[in-house]
């Protein structure tokens, strides 16, 4: 291990996030560190079960004088978002995280830093090494697959939880306490492919970067451009303007990631190299202009194809692909009454994939009102069916609801108040969090909260966690734990 963060405090949480940032944990790919927090267990003789979906639950009794007090559960998961810069040579499934400090911030080197959610894992592991922290019984629970629709939450099997008090650590704002978040569903829209042997013999990529993306939930109030849905807009207007071929389309990587990135193959005639070029100009300055507060770094170009492309869409899969761009819902679309500032629903096109037989569009619906998460799923099912495409949805799951009685809601907020001398700031956010899955799975009367320390630019290369937020918040927990007998 590299021990980047030795000299860092509180020195145990580090020391975790540092050794659990040497394992890959992409969503999918959660053995090794599953079998990591069951090694760890193991170390401290304690309780642990690890399910079939690779979930994992460790059992600490509650220290002296704090034997009988009610169960609380330490939750996080174990997976992140894998995402990296196109010059970054990096394996998500077998390298390690490159950490580096710069100032207060702890970031990777060009890809994600997987703070989300590492930093729940430090502090949970931390919590179970330490012989002198006063806390009642835990149970530290893991899941799997969170940021690919929460598998390992609806996996888990609630008979194996005891307690009713669950602490979320997977908010990115200190001082701010998450008591509510939206639901979701993930779509695939599905395009049959069919190809014909190319005519033209001039081929160009058309490629769209300097995006800033960002987290499909919680930037999606930001105004960032979305590379896939700029693609269609491009698209649409050459269609009208240039006789062009089309061979595939690929942007984006994650679907609850806003894409920052799409390419788009096209081939012309000799003759309309130049239109080609002055178009993507033209758009190149369009965008500019739209996203000049938001994404001014944004940049269109075209490069010339030097390997001979062979097969191209026919002009039916052609039109329905650019059609699917340009009408596939996107952003926000309600905004809260109740809650100012609040996004209620939205839809993020995440990832377009071309196949050897289909061109597959992945959306991540949210809302915090079911019935209009299922609109905007209809939406897009009316949307495959004017196209003639497949429409797929899975991953559903709940949003977790205000609860004006809980009382772990109120310790929060009364040893903020004691420790840093103003109010926490109670929010509901545009993102899922496991928790409307644990109501389902653990019972109505479970009392849950979500907090975390700051981070920035999370599901993006630029993610980066404060390490003297960290330390507060660490305090806090500990002291909020010693509240509870």
């Amino acid at each position: 291990m590299a021990d980047v963060l030795r000299n860092l405090q509180p020195n145990l949480v580090f020391h975790y996030f540092e050794e659990i940032s040497q394992i890959p944990r992409g969503s999918g790919n959660e053995k090794a560190i599953s079998d990591y927090l069951v090694d760890f267990a193991k170390k401290h003789n304690l309780e642990v079960i690890q399910d079939n979906a690779l979930n994992v639950i460790i059992k600490k009794p509650g220290t002296t004088g704090y034997e009988n007090a009610p169960t609380v559960i330490i939750q996080g998961h174990m997976d992140m978002v894998c995402e990296k810069n196109k010059d970054t040579r990096h394996d998500f499934e077998n390298d390690p995280i490159h950490l580096r400090i710069d100032g207060d911030y702890i970031y990777a080197t060009g890809t994600t830093l997987g703070a989300d959610n590492g930093i729940a894992m430090a502090y949970g592991l931390a919590l179970i090494a330490s012989n002198d922290i006063p806390h009642p019984p835990l149970e530290v629970l893991m899941t799997v697959e969170e940021e690919t629709g929460m598998g390992g939450a609806m996996a888990l099997d609630g008979k194996n939880i005891n307690g009713k008090m669950l602490i979320n650590i997977d908010s990115e704002e200190e001082g701010k306490l998450l008591v509510s978040c939206a639901g979701g569903v993930r779509t695939t829209h599905k395009v049959k492919a069919y190809f014909v042997n190319a005519i033209k013999n001039n081929a160009y990529t058309i490629s769209i970067r300097g995006l800033k993306g960002g987290h499909s939930g919680m930037e999606i109030d930001k105004g960032r451009g979305n590379a896939n849905k700029i693609m269609g807009r491009i698209l649409d207007d050459l269609n009208s303007t240039i006789d062009f071929e089309l061979a595939s389309v690929n942007g984006g990587s994650k679907m609850n990631a806003i894409p920052r990135e799409c390419d788009a193959i096209v081939l012309v005639n000799s003759n309309d190299v130049e239109k080609l070029e002055s178009k993507i100009k033209e758009w190149d300055s369009i965008l500019k202009n739209e996203l000049r507060s938001s994404d001014a770094g944004v940049n269109v170009f075209v490069t010339k194809v030097e390997n001979k492309i062979e097969k191209v869409f026919d002009k039916d899969t052609k039109n329905k692909v650019i059609a699917s761009l340009v009408l596939i819902p996107n952003g926000i679309q309600t905004m809260s009454m109740a809650i100012e500032g609040l996004v209620e629903s939205s839809t993020n096109l995440g990832v377009v994939e071309t196949t050897a037989d289909e061109v597959l569009f992945q959306s991540a619906v949210r809302s915090s009102v079911r019935s209009l998460k299922y609109n905007i799923l209809n939406q897009a099912k009316k949307v495959a069916e004017v196209l003639g495409a497949e429409l797929v949805a899975d991953s559903d799951y709940p949003e977790w609801q205000y609860d004006p009685d809980s009382k772990l809601r109120q310790l929060f907020m009364d040893v903020y108040k004691n420790m840093f001398g103003k109010d926490a700031e109670i929010v509901a956010i545009h993102a899922g969090v496991e928790c409307g899955l644990f109501k389902e799975k653990l019972g109505e009367d479970v009392d849950m909260i979500s907090f975390g320390p700051n981070l920035y630019d999370v599901h993006t290369p630029d993610e980066h966690i404060s390490i003297s937020s960290v330390n507060r918040m660490w305090d806090y927990l500990l002291a909020v734990l010693k509240e509870i007998k």
